[in-house]
C-alpha cells in the first residue's frame, strides 16, 4: 500500500501559466480579433454606467494567477475610456492576477508628451503613471507619437509599428516604381527613412509647414523639399486627427506636380471635419488600421481600413511565452 503524498509537495509544483484577455467597452471588435488569432475568447466582463458617469467594471470568471492582457482604444470620449481601462487594471490587480498587461493600441495624450511654453502639464508622463499606480506591470502600444513616452512608464514598454501592415499593404497595391516616401513635417523623417528600406528604398521627400503653438490642429504647409513630380506619393503620419494637416499636404503635392497621393496613417482620429476634408482633397486612398474604432458615419470610399489585430496578437503571444517582440520587427523595435 502506497503511502499519500504530503499535501506541500503540491503546493510545490510549478503552476501552469494562463492567458486570459479582457476589452473594454471602446473598440471590442479588435479585441475579439486579437483573442481569435490566439485561439482563445474574450473573459466575459460586466461594464455600465451610473447615472451620474461613473463607471462599473467586474469580470465574470476568476483571475487569479493569470497572465491578463487588458486591451482598450482611447477613442472618444478619450476620458471616459482611459478611466475604465484605469478600472480593468486595477480590479485586476485586486483579484490577484500573476502579471498585467496593458493593451493601448492608441496612448491617449500622447501628443501632450512635453512642455511647449510654461505653466502646462506633461499628460502622457501623467496617463503612464495612472497605470503604474492601478497596477499596470507593462505597456504594449502601437506607434506612439514620439519614442520617448516609453521612458514614462516605469517597466517594460513594447512599442510596436504598423509599418509592416500598412506598407505590405503599399506594395501590393501600388508597387514600388515611381513612389516617393513623403513626410508630413521634418520631424518625422525617420519614420518616412523606414517606409523606404520597406518600399526598395523608395526616394524621399519631406513638406515643411509652420504651427501657430496657440492654434492646435492648425497648420500651414509652405513647400516639398524633394522631387515629386510624375511620382505616386505616398504620404505618411502616425495620425490623422481633424485631417487638416494630411489634406493641406496632399493638395500640395498636387501643385509640385505628383501624379497621385496615398495617404497612410496608423491611427484615424478622424475629429470635427476630417472625413470631409479627407474626401475633398487630392489623395487617391487613404490607407489607416483599426487601432481606433471608426463608425459607419465615417467611413467613406476612399478609405481603407487594414486589421492590427495580428500584430498585437503576435506581440501578446510572445510577451506570454517570454518571447522576443522585437523579432517581429526586424530588431528595430
Amino acid at each position: 500500500m502506497s503511502t499519500p503524498r504530503p499535501p506541500s509537495a503540491n503546493i510545490r509544483k510549478k503552476p501552469k501559466k494562463q492567458l486570459m484577455v479582457f476589452s473594454g467597452r471602446a473598440n471590442p471588435g479588435l479585441a475579439q480579433e486579437v483573442a481569435a488569432e490566439l485561439g482563445t475568447e474574450l473573459v466575459p466582463t460586466s461594464a455600465y454606467d451610473f447615472a451620474n458617469g461613473e463607471i462599473y467594471v467586474r469580470f465574470e470568471e476568476s483571475v487569479r494567477g493569470s497572465d491578463a492582457f487588458v486591451i482598450q482604444s482611447h477613442t472618444s470620449p478619450i476620458n471616459e475610456c482611459i478611466m475604465e481601462h484605469l478600472l480593468m487594471v486595477d480590479a485586476l490587480k485586486r483579484a490577484s492576477a500573476k502579471r498585467i498587461t496593458v493593451v493601448m493600441p492608441f496612448y491617449g495624450y500622447a501628443r501632450q508628451d512635453k512642455k511647449h511654453r510654461g505653466r502646462e502639464p506633461i499628460s502622457a508622463r501623467l496617463v503612464a503613471d495612472l497605470f503604474k499606480a492601478a497596477g499596470a506591470h507593462r505597456l504594449i502600444c502601437v506607434d506612439l507619437h514620439t519614442d520617448q513616452i516609453q521612458g514614462f512608464f516605469d517597466g517594460p514598454v513594447d512599442h510596436l509599428m504598423a509599418l509592416p501592415v500598412l506598407s505590405a499593404y503599399v506594395r501590393r497595391t501600388y508597387g514600388t516604381a515611381d513612389v516617393v516616401v513623403v513626410s508630413p513635417d521634418a520631424g518625422r523623417i525617420k519614420v518616412a527613412e523606414q517606409w523606404s528600406k520597406q518600399l526598395g528604398g523608395a526616394p524621399l521627400a519631406f513638406v515643411h509647414k509652420t504651427r501657430d503653438i496657440n492654434r492646435p490642429n492648425e497648420t500651414v504647409a509652405n513647400r516639398v523639399v524633394g522631387e515629386v513630380r510624375d511620382r505616386i506619393a505616398v504620404l505618411v503620419d502616425d495620425m490623422i486627427d481633424t485631417g487638416g494637416t494630411i489634406a493641406k499636404a496632399a493638395d500640395l503635392l498636387q501643385r509640385e506636380g505628383a501624379r497621385a497621393v496615398v495617404i497612410a496613417a496608423t491611427h484615424a482620429i478622424l475629429s470635427g471635419p476630417a472625413v470631409e476634408r479627407l474626401q475633398s482633397c487630392f489623395a487617391e486612398e487613404i490607407i489607416v488600421t483599426n487601432t481606433l474604432p471608426i463608425s459607419p458615419e465615417k467611413e467613406f470610399p476612399s478609405l481603407t481600413v487594414l486589421s492590427i489585430a495580428p500584430l498585437i496578437s503576435a506581440a501578446v503571444k510572445e510577451v506570454f511565452l517570454d518571447g522576443s517582440v522585437t523579432s517581429l520587427f526586424g530588431e528595430r523595435a
